[in-house]
């Protein structure tokens, strides 16, 4: 049974970071699992809002792993364009309407994320928009892949080379 969610179209300039010289949508084998998808199901792109939430994201990765910053250096930050359609679980509101908590920061909590998300990818949303679990100030956008990319989003080249860790953003969690 399809979920019943409030859809919203997102438009503007997102963030992600990567690894110096790949591709802004790189293919891995296998996919990865992330908060919203387990990679042997759907795969997909994770974008922040504004560069801050791309790097609590990135420090509330690397703390839940116990990887120093400076071994993840350099760093690209990638601006994408976009404009889509997605499921609304911006606001905690949203998120208990499909029996979810707010997010918390740690890994342990995902699969009850991985199968809202992955129902959403299954009735055919492009992805969806949530709060950040690292920084609850900040948004981020969850766009499922299909072998022709991402729907609704594009990357601005050239990337922002960062060459030493920016210092953590306010509000950040671990």
């Amino acid at each position: 049974m399809a979920l019943s969610v409030s859809a919203v179209v997102i438009s503007g300039r997102w963030f992600k970071h990567a690894y110096p010289g790949s591709p802004p949508l790189p293919e891995r084998e296998p996919p990865p699992d992330n908060r919203w998808q387990r990679g042997d199901v759907v795969d997909a792109l994770y974008l922040a809002d504004s560069d801050e939430t791309a790097w609590a994201e990135w420090y509330r990765h690397l703390a839940e792993r116990m990887v120093p910053p400076l071994a993840q250096m350099p760093r690209e930050l990638w601006t994408w364009r976009v404009r889509v359609e997605v499921a609304d679980l911006s606001t905690a509101e949203q998120l208990a309407e499909v029996g979810l908590q707010p997010l918390p920061p740690s890994r342990a909590s995902w699969p009850a994320y991985q199968r809202i998300g992955e129902q959403l990818a299954q009735d055919g949303w492009a992805g969806l928009i949530a709060p950040s679990a690292a920084r609850p100030t900040g948004k981020t956008l969850c766009l499922f892949r299909d072998p022709n990319g991402v729907r609704g989003a594009h990357p601005v080249p050239p990337p922002h080379e960062v060459r030493e860790p920016p210092p953590p953003p306010t509000g950040l969690r671990t």
